[in-house]
């Protein structure tokens, strides 16, 4: 029972966890002022006692004069002086002057020597002369060390108060006491050998030496841990005091090293559950030795982890705040390496760890950093974020993240960086996955009835069959109600988190950065969203294209969330959407045809629900004025477009095989085609024909030249002209990623032909024509006469 009190009395480890931080630091504080205002006054009190005793040294004892050595002249002097001064006292009263003498003989602390250390009333010494007494005062030669007094408690006797005192040897007792201390420090600096400074590879061998002695240090405290993490637990935290390395030379690399080692070592040690603290009921009952060492294990594990995210936060904010600690062991420009280290480990246990303790700790500290000014920083936090929303199966942490960055943003009056929004793309939510999940739960199990396991089974079979049907249905129960039930209630408020926060900015700020993510994000999820907004979302996405505030991008993520909206639940709302189709048809001619490509993959997509996939909505003047210019533009654009844009019409062309008539040059019907018209159902496109074709199919691309062919052909499935398989089977948008031309190469590779050698090699005559060599042999055969050149007439004519 001893025992047993004696351990409650100790604070346990818990206990030390609740202490306050806040109360720590002041009790430190105030420990600190305590032994400083203590030091101060006793130096006050140092300074004060060497001053009065340097005061009284410098006072050096007057020797006194022999009246027998004065000559008789200055005797003679000396007795007139104090004759002319004194009072005349044949003048006085013999009363009063037999007073005065009475006096003289009773005030004795007039005539009392206070040099002397007797009592006031001690008798006066008989035959004691001048001489005698100046003799026994101490003399100090010029060799010996000035000494100073310091004045120590008096001793009281019978004989009165007794003061004692202790010499002191004075270094120097002519200056004041601040040059006295400045000396003495400077004496001390002084005395300590001076260090021999090392040359530059003699500090680099010093300095490899020291960081593989860290590291050999590091190894093996973290190989002991992960041989028994059980056991060895305390080690972690001895591994977590290297943080606080304080050698100049290596504490930046070895706190680096010691970062992503606890990193790893938690991914490993850590269990695949929450721990939760003890409570104490379970605290006083009595349990195993395996229990206690596992609950032990359990405590030291969550302690030393939230203090390691505490060492991770504060590195962190020393880069932010960046002030210079007292210690000054780590530069202000190694606080920017620190923290990219610690974000970094903070994303990882981020990512490895949503189901333990502290993790929405991690996520409050790495949502600000999306939006932080560094570029790296932020992109870090973002894949993380993307990352952790990938694998996210349930939904818990994809929701606890969700709820933080909309109180951020909201908190920000929607002034954030765009990739923080568009972090909202990667969960995973889908209808048909939610669906699925639905209908294999409702989905009720057929059991055999009583009548026939009796014709089937005998009576054991009939009751282990009754034991696992209901161990099956316990499980159905358990695992429904556990997971997807869970699942779909995480998923609703994840989903009405993100569109709170959409719909906000686009009430608030549509002129923000951040409407293109918004856009974006509405056409992945306007399936999803609830058929009573529709009609309003519809509105203000019109209203925004119409302002003309938007660049081209930004109003395809409008047209194609429009038709997003209207592809699912929208399809029994009666609403026309033909200003979206206008709205493209119009802008097709503004798709970038430089080489960033901006925009083509969206409007594939865009073309893909708005025409095919609405198929039965769509006339056929519509399909054939949209595969006109579809064409047109194709000739404008890089490869890849052309051919995403092409595939894009073979569908067309498929899905309204009308369309072929476009192949034909005779017009149909009445009126000409006009192609400066912004409505693609009066434009009148059946009168005209893709002559667009003939010119693509001498591209310099070889895709482009072998669908050009293809679409001239009518499109068909078989024979020659027929697509290959890797083509036909495609979409539009995965043609135009697979023959993307980013990396700055041509896909496909240009093939070399290589030229034969010619056997003859042509000279001279062979080639000109045979006429002209005829000709040029008949003048070169003739015989040139000869004639006198006489150049005097033209230099007459010439001076005249």
């Amino acid at each position: 029972m001893k025992a047993r009190r004696n351990k409650k009395q100790v604070p346990s480890f818990r206990k030390l966890l609740k202490t306050s931080k806040v109360k720590l630091e002041n009790k430190l504080k105030n420990k600190q002022f305590k032994q400083q205002s203590s030091l101060k006054k006793y130096r006050k009190e140092q300074r004060k006692l060497r001053q009065a005793v340097k005061d009284a040294v410098s006072k050096n004892p007057i020797p006194l004069e022999d009246p027998k050595k004065i000559p008789p002249v200055k005797r003679l002097e000396k007795e007139e002086e104090e004759e002319e001064e004194a009072l005349p006292l044949d003048m006085m009263d013999e009363d009063d002057l037999q007073l005065m003498k009475d006096l003289g003989q009773r005030v004795s602390f007039l005539t009392r020597d206070l040099s002397s250390s007797e009592p006031v009333h001690a008798k006066k010494r008989k035959h004691e002369r001048i001489i005698d007494k100046y003799e026994k005062i101490p003399r100090t030669l010029q060799t010996a060390p000035e000494k100073e007094l310091i004045h120590l408690l008096p001793i009281k006797d019978k004989s009165g108060i007794i003061p004692q005192t202790r010499e002191k040897l004075v270094v120097n007792s002519n200056k004041d006491e601040e040059d006295q201390e400045e000396e003495l420090e400077l004496e001390e600096e002084t005395i300590e050998e001076p260090i021999r400074e090392l040359t530059i590879e003699e500090h680099l061998f010093e300095r490899k030496k020291k960081l593989q002695e860290k590291k050999i240090h590091i190894a093996t405290l973290a190989s002991a841990i992960l041989s028994d993490p059980e056991s060895n637990i305390k080690k972690l935290k001895e591994l977590r005091s290297l943080l606080m390395e304080q050698d100049p030379d290596v504490a930046v690399t070895v706190r680096k090293l010691v970062i992503i080692s606890l990193m790893e070592l938690f991914k490993d040690i850590t269990p695949s559950y929450k721990i939760r603290p003890l409570t104490e009921a379970e605290k006083s009952t009595k349990v195993r030795k395996e229990t206690q060492k596992l609950r032990e294990f359990e405590e030291g594990l969550v302690s030393q982890y939230k203090f390691y995210l505490e060492n991770l936060e504060q590195m962190v904010k020393d880069w932010k705040q960046r002030k210079l600690k007292k210690s000054n062991v780590v530069s202000l420009k190694a606080y920017r390496g620190l923290a990219q280290v610690a974000v970094k480990s903070l994303c990882e246990l981020l990512v490895a760890l949503p189901h333990f303790n502290f993790h929405n700790n991690i996520i409050v500290l790495i949502v600000p950093l999306m939006n932080d000014v560094s570029k790296s920083i932020s992109e870090m936090c973002c894949e993380a974020v993307k990352k952790l929303f990938k694998q996210d199966k349930l939904g818990q942490a994809s929701l606890g993240v969700i709820k933080v960055i909309s109180g951020f943003v909201k908190g920000r009056n929607y002034e954030v960086r765009p990739e923080m929004l568009k972090t909202f793309l990667c969960l995973r939510i889908k209808e048909v996955e939610l669906k699925k999940d639905t209908e294999d739960i409702n989905k009720p199990k057929k059991f055999m009835t009583f009548k026939e396991k009796r014709k089937t089974l005998s009576r054991m079979q009939r009751k282990w069959k009754k034991a696992e049907e209901k161990l099956e249905r316990e499980l159905r129960e358990a695992e429904a109600s556990e997971s997807t039930e869970k699942k779909l209630k995480l998923h609703t408020e994840t989903l009405n988190i993100v569109f709170v926060t959409y719909f906000r900015i686009l009430k608030k700020a549509q002129r923000s950065p951040l409407l293109p993510a918004v856009l974006e994000g509405l056409a992945k999820f306007a399936h999803l969203i609830n058929v009573e907004f529709f009609d309003d979302l519809l509105v203000v996405l019109h209203t925004l294209i119409e302002s003309g505030d938007l660049s081209y991008q930004e109003s395809l993520h409008c047209v194609q969330t429009a038709f997003y909206i209207l592809s699912g639940q929208g399809d029994v709302l009666n609403i026309d959407p033909m200003k979206f189709y206008t709205h493209l048809y119009k802008t097709l001619f503004k798709l970038h045809a430089g080489a960033t490509n901006e925009g083509v993959e969206t409007l594939l997509q865009c073309l893909d629900v708005m025409l095919t996939k609405r198929r039965k909505q769509v006339s056929q003047q519509r399909a054939l004025a949209f595969i006109k210019r579809l064409c047109t533009v194709a000739l404008q654009v890089l490869p890849n477009s052309s051919i995403g844009l092409l595939a894009t019409t073979r569908t067309l062309m498929h899905t309204f095989p009308k369309t072929d008539l476009l192949l034909d040059s005779d017009s149909q019907g009445s009126g000409i085609f006009l192609p400066e018209l912004d409505e693609p159902e009066y434009c009148n496109a059946q009168n005209t024909a893709l002559w667009e074709l003939h010119a693509l199919r001498g591209h310099y691309h070889p895709i482009v030249q072998r669908f050009a062919a293809h679409l001239l052909a009518g499109a068909p499935s078989e024979g020659s002209e027929a697509l290959k398989p890797e083509l036909s089977r495609r979409s539009a948008v995965e043609l135009f990623e697979t023959y993307s031309m980013a990396a700055m190469t041509f896909n496909p590779p240009v093939e070399f032909s290589n030229s034969k050698r010619k056997d003859k090699v042509l000279q001279g005559e062979s080639f000109l024509n045979e006429d002209l060599n005829q000709l040029i042999r008949k003048h070169c055969n003739e015989v040139a006469t000869q004639s006198s050149l006489d150049f005097t007439k033209y230099l007459k004519t010439s001076l005249k």
